[in-house]
């Protein structure tokens, strides 16, 4: 029987290329032994991840009102002294390299062999580089008294140019996923 290896890779090109539409790679995993039931407030690090430079960045105040609201939504009571939970979360961009090489398309002038013999062996495999920025995004919830993290979620992603109102959006959207891998609630 004849193999239409040509599809065969088409399929695969179609399936690694819908593979890099999806969003980012969200994991989560929290401290076992932790009492989740005590924890009714919470705040924020001091100082947090995201200010290295001292002040309260656009990044910072975007991640610190979205993680507010998925707190609150969860019923813990935003607190400013003596919480039960800090949140602390930080956010990192790199220039990443892809590199794939995959056999040539086979053109429709061979087709007439249909599967009996190859072309020639000295066609090689196309390579492909891409280029992207990836951003990581980490969340830590902490046992304030204890000093130890308790929770913890992560995005990993390609992160796409946009506009700056974009961005925010983008961000708030990401941190909201985060958090739906958080499987606690405040006085449960």
């Amino acid at each position: 029987m004849k193999s239409p290896t040509w599809m065969l890779v088409l399929f695969l090109f179609l399936a690694a290329a819908s593979g890099c539409a999806t969003g980012p790679v969200i994991t989560a995993d929290y401290d076992r032994s932790a009492n989740f039931t005590a924890y009714r407030t919470f705040g924020f690090a001091s100082p947090l991840g995201t200010d290295a430079a001292g002040y309260e960045s656009l990044v910072t105040q975007t991640m610190k009102a979205a993680s507010r609201r998925e707190m609150e939504r969860r019923g813990y009571m935003f607190v400013e002294t003596d919480p039960d939970l800090l949140v602390n979360f930080n956010a990192h961009l790199s220039r990443q390299l892809q590199v794939t090489q995959a056999p040539p398309m086979p053109s429709m002038y061979y087709g007439y062999r249909g599967g009996y013999y190859g072309g020639w062996t000295g066609y090689s495999n196309q390579t492909r580089i891409d280029q992207y920025v990836e951003g990581t995004i980490n969340i830590d919830v902490i046992d304030a008294r204890q000093k130890k993290l308790v929770w913890e979620g992560v995005a990993v992603g390609r992160v796409q140019p946009r506009e700056r109102d974009a961005q925010r959006a983008a961000l708030d959207a990401v941190i909201t996923e985060i958090f739906a891998k958080y499987p606690f609630r405040a006085n449960e």
